[in-house]
């Protein structure tokens, strides 16, 4: 067996519905990305982005809940680009593989058919490592796939700003310790968000946001009771395990 083959590892999500090859080594897909896309809100025929899509784990976990999706998976590694269109061909699911810096401008954006006003649903997961307390990897690529700089999430919600169209929906998750950048990121372009924190455990404070917005919207901040990862000593409580196995979503996906 090559080395190149050992590398890769064939690991089941959604309960077994899907499967999916990555890297042993690095970055790799777990409860975010599936969270991530059991509280993105899409309808059959929709046309839906993943930024940042990796190996393709949240939009083909979507698309695997809502057929019929034209999913684009946006990925600036081209080794985890080709990982993600390997995939989407062996789960059956349409999508178009992007290799894209997710902060290059409008120009390269439609070069790739990703044009302005014309998504339905864009989803994503940045970089969003703080490098004041985040030690980043000698490795360039690895670096930018984990660690934020200031702008980059200013960068990414400008992107997906310009290919949604009006009242179309943003879905992310993000650090909560950084929710003001999130808020602040978002007060230009996006209203009607729906904010639902995500707790490692009871009695913990939060480590995650997971955020809905609408270009657009103007309805009032929602935040939503927290989602507790775990029950005390008992691992995964019911409506996690659910949502991980792909029998639930969560309420970001039911406004």
């Amino acid at each position: 067996m090559t080395e190149a083959a050992t590398d890769i590892t064939e690991d089941a999500f959604l309960g077994g519905q899907l499967r999916l090859k990555q890297k042993r080594s690095g970055h790799r897909a777990g409860h975010d990305a599936i969270l991530l896309a059991a509280a993105t809100e899409a309808s059959p025929g929709d046309r839906a982005v993943d930024f940042g899509a990796g190996i393709g784990a949240a939009g083909l976990a979507l698309a695997r809940r809502v057929s019929g999706l034209r999913l684009s998976l946006v990925e600036i590694d081209p080794e985890l680009a080709e990982l993600a269109r390997g995939n989407a061909a062996e789960n059956g699911i349409a999508a178009d593989v992007i290799v894209l810096d997710v902060t290059a401008d409008a120009q390269a954006f439609a070069a790739h058919g990703l044009v302005p006003d014309d998504a339905d649903v864009v989803l994503m997961n940045p970089p969003f490592n703080d490098p004041a307390r985040h030690r980043g990897s000698p490795d360039q690529m690895r670096r930018t796939a984990h660690v934020a700089t200031e702008e980059t999430l200013h960068a990414w919600v400008h992107a997906a700003r310009r290919i949604l169209r009006s009242n179309g929906v943003l879905t992310l998750i993000w650090r909560a310790d950084g929710v003001a950048e999130v808020l602040a990121a978002l007060s230009r372009g996006f209203g009607s968000l729906s904010i639902l924190p995500v707790h490692g455990e009871a009695g913990r404070p939060a480590i995650r946001v997971l955020v809905r917005a609408v270009k657009g919207g103007r309805a009032p901040t929602r935040l939503l009771p927290g989602l507790m990862l775990h029950e005390e000593q008992r691992g995964p409580n019911k409506e996690v395990r659910d949502i991980l196995e792909g029998r639930a979503v969560l309420p970001l996906a039911q406004p």
